[in-house]
């Protein structure tokens, strides 16, 4: 298989971090684009702000780039401000780049394409398991904005795309923005240290309802193949990484990893905003006591975003029938996955 030129965009997310890593190990030559300059071993950094076209056309002058791999978002008050400033990133991205060496360009967006908006989260009501073909929920939606941006400059400079649709997304990352698994440690290892049970912050539903998540890895795996992949072009794939799990099961197991006493499911849910309330300078104390090279917690766990994951009062499960047909039949134990990722955060120093 040939290897192109990537430029990874977002670089130091969750999703893009793994992505270029793994691209890196695959044999690609890979720019990683973000704010900051990424500092992953292989990887050619490259630092723009992607709200600033000129600053953008700047850093991306003369780069001679074939895949693009756009793994980025940022977060407004609202869903029209998200439309507006996540569609234009993307199209100063395009503007900035060489057209003619481009062939491919892959987006990642994920579960809210069934699910709604974050301000309308819950609106899209489609029956289980969700399918690539299911019509938008009615209502802004910064993904359907990004997946028009996307068309649009394919169909005017001629390069082929794929849209990846996963769900949560586990995989090793610092001041990521949607981290679950991280921030699933470190609530555990805060309830560790304290004394308090285990509890689980979302609804009924949710823990005990069937539902999926996606490795990072499996998302890269997916994102190469699809890429590069001729029959598989100009196509929007759901990336789970194959297993159903309920978090009454997966909630004892993440207890048990950690030695803590689970506590039975609330009747009403407990946001982690509200129980981690305090959570600064108990795990300042708790970086200090373990020698962690993180003591702001503010830098690995999100709070919100799991609140709004096992918040949900709805089923969530993804087909991935359409990505087995066209050959890519990658899987990975979602239990598995939790676990390797916080041994890393161990190996990291970053619990204790």
């Amino acid at each position: 298989m040939r290897k192109g030129i990537a430029l990874v965009v977002g670089a130091t997310g969750i999703t893009g971090g793994n992505l270029a890593s793994y691209l890196v190990a695959s044999g690609w030559t890979v720019y990683g684009l973000s704010r900051h300059a990424t500092e992953q071993s292989g990887v050619i950094p490259v630092a723009a702000d992607l709200l600033d076209k000129s600053a953008t056309a700047q850093a991306l002058a003369g780069l001679p780039i074939t895949h693009v791999f756009y793994c980025t978002w940022v977060r407004r008050d609202n869903e029209k401000a998200n439309v507006e400033a996540n569609s234009a990133m993307m199209r100063h991205l395009f503007e900035a780049l060489d057209s003619d060496n481009l062939e491919h360009a892959s987006l990642v967006t994920g579960t809210k394409q069934y699910l709604g908006s974050f301000e309308a989260y819950g609106s899209g009501r489609i029956e289980t398991p969700f399918r690539e073909s299911e019509p938008r929920v009615p209502g802004d939606n910064f993904y359907y904005a990004l997946e028009d941006v996307l068309f649009d400059a394919a169909a005017r400079h001629g390069f082929a795309w794929n849209v990846h649709r996963p769900h949560t997304v586990i995989g090793y990352a610092r001041g990521n923005a949607m981290n679950m698994g991280t921030t699933l440690a470190v609530y555990a290892s805060i309830c560790k240290a304290s004394g308090q049970p285990f509890v689980f912050p979302g609804s009924q539903v949710q823990w005990n309802a069937l539902t999926d998540m996606t490795d990072a890895l499996v998302l890269a795996r997916q994102m190469e193949w699809a890429a590069t992949t001729p029959g598989a072009a100009n196509q929007a794939f759901n990336t789970v990484n194959g297993d159903v799990f309920r978090w009454r099961r997966m909630w004892r197991e993440i207890g048990d990893y950690f030695g803590l006493e689970v506590a039975e499911c609330p009747e009403t849910p407990q946001p982690l905003e509200t129980q981690m309330a305090d959570a600064a300078a108990t795990w300042r104390e708790l970086a200090s006591k373990h020698d962690l090279v993180e003591p702001d917690v503010g830098k690995l766990a999100s709070w919100w975003h799991t609140d709004a994951d096992l918040g949900r009062d709805q089923e969530c499960v993804n087909d991935t029938t359409k990505s087995r047909d066209f050959g890519f039949d990658h899987f990975r134990e979602t239990r598995g996955a939790f676990c390797d990722l916080f041994d890393r955060l161990r190996a990291e120093k970053l619990i204790p």
